[in-house]
């Protein structure tokens, strides 16, 4: 079997594609600076390309590797410095006899930014000794992680009217991540050379956005143009509006004013057998992915924001001896408000909803699994440790919570309520929120080690007759 390696494994399309290539049964290896950040799906190889010999040695054995590394969000002469990491790059995988580099690179045809001159550059020096080189050039990719769909996504949510530059019009191609990691995959096998890949159809930014809004349920943006507003400023107007690393997304802003359509489709349309879906169904792909990808993820969840989801954690810990009891009561949720903690607080939520047309509801399941409806929740994961609900029926966007008992000394209760908002009446109602869900959710966690204390003690026969009629709450 042969092994590809992915160079830049810890970023957004390495990560992705890591696991792509796993779940088809290839033999992979992750390369990356940081071992840690490195996706679990493959053999992890310590590997910083500007070190010719140490990355020799990390592609020992391989046959194919995906060049995926740029340097964008590096201070400095980004374009420099992805030179040089290319050049160390090609003379290491010359020397390891690699026999393919896939290098995904970007479209761009005349008078280039310079974000776009790098990306041919490097392609230009990955050939420079004599290894073969598949190159595919792409535009604005969507999924949840990439920089552009980000930016799509935050200004769309946030600003039902928005005052745009004249990049609004440019013509773009974009490609749904599901369409682009087939093309990496099928690149370990097509013949050499330069392909341009792009979705089922071209658009605009204008559109792009019109489509993003349509997908999620939105009302309609309205756009002004204003041709004075220059990449500069619009860079600056986005630094405000949107969270995304501001030292990559100027970059790619002083772009937006470059046509990047693919020019010559007839070679990759002749090499790969990928049928590319269109904007809308790209943008509805990414959504879903991403309302799939949480529930397993979301234990591991720190406070903050990542890709347009906000999250929250807190921790109580257990005596050892409820950590059983705080286990048994994960399978107590559903039909009780109690069973959160905090009823009162419970309460206003589902009030607070009322005038937006939520209609929640509790309800009790035969048994508390995966598929099961308790609650407005869906049982999204459950073990013995693990409780993950979801819901996608509250008006401010897709919902999250958690629950995790460790077996730490002393064990703990971890619990982490994740949303992604919806529009800017989302965004209000979690930033509004922030200080009380600080509180609440702190409250919450410590009620459910107080729920484990009183199951372990009622389950001995510690509580008094008196406190286990006030107590119904545990059933």
């Amino acid at each position: 079997m042969r092994t590809l390696a992915v160079v830049g494994a810890s970023g957004y399309v390495g990560g992705r594609l890591v696991t792509y290539l796993a779940d088809r049964g290839h033999s992979v290896v992750a390369l990356g600076r940081q071992i840690d950040r490195l996706p679990s799906a493959a053999e992890r190889r310590h590997a910083d390309v500007a070190d010719t010999a140490a990355t020799v040695r990390a592609l020992a054995g391989v046959d194919t590797a995906y060049y995926l590394v740029h340097s964008m969000a590096v201070p400095g002469d980004f374009a420099a410095r992805d030179r040089a990491l290319a050049a160390s790059f090609a003379r290491a995988a010359a020397q390891a006899n690699v026999r393919r580099v896939v290098y995904l690179g970007g479209l761009g045809h005349g008078d280039l930014s310079e974000h776009l001159r790098s990306r041919h550059e490097v392609g230009d020096t990955l050939r420079s000794t004599g290894v073969d080189v598949v190159e595919l050039r792409a535009g604005v990719i969507i999924g949840a992680g990439s920089i552009s769909f980000e930016m799509l996504r935050y200004l769309t949510e946030r600003l039902p009217v928005m005052v745009c530059p004249r990049w609004i019009t440019t013509r773009i191609q974009p490609i749904a991540e599901a369409d682009l990691l087939g093309y990496l995959e099928q690149a370990s096998r097509v013949p050499v050379g330069i392909y341009e890949i792009g979705g089922a159809e071209a658009t605009t930014y204008r559109a792009m956005i019109a489509s993003y809004a349509a997908v999620r349920g939105l009302h309609t943006r309205k756009i002004f143009d204003v041709p004075m507003l220059t990449p500069g400023l619009s860079a600056r107007w986005v630094d405000l509006v949107t969270p995304v690393d501001r030292r990559i997304s100027h970059s790619l802003i002083a772009g937006l004013t470059t046509e990047v359509v693919v020019k010559n489709p007839e070679a990759a349309a002749t090499a790969f057998d990928i049928n590319c879906v269109g904007v809308a169904d790209a943008i509805r792909a990414a959504l879903d992915d991403q309302a799939a990808r949480v529930p397993p993820a979301l234990m591991s969840f720190q406070t903050g924001l990542r890709d347009g989801v906000y999250a929250m954690r807190s921790h109580a810990r257990l005596d050892a001896a409820d950590a059983h009891g705080a286990r048994d009561d994960l399978g107590r949720c559903g039909g009780d408000i109690r069973w959160y903690g905090l009823p009162w607080a419970w309460r206003l939520r589902i009030w607070a909803g009322r005038p937006f047309g939520e209609r929640l509801k509790l309800r009790r399941a035969p048994e508390v699994a995966p598929g099961a409806r308790v609650d407005w929740w869906r049982v999204e994961q459950k073990d013995t440790d693990t409780l993950v609900l979801g819901t996608m029926e509250w008006f401010c966007g897709e919902a999250w919570l958690g629950y995790r008992i460790t077996d730490s000394n002393p064990p703990e209760v971890q619990q982490v309520g994740a949303l992604r908002p919806k529009g800017l009446l989302g965004l209000v109602y979690w930033r509004t929120l922030w200080p009380v869900h600080l509180v609440v959710f702190h409250l919450m966690s410590r009620r459910r080690a107080r729920r484990a204390s009183l199951l372990r003690r009622k389950t001995a026969g510690m509580v008094p007759l008196k406190t286990r009629v006030r107590l119904r709450v545990l059933g």
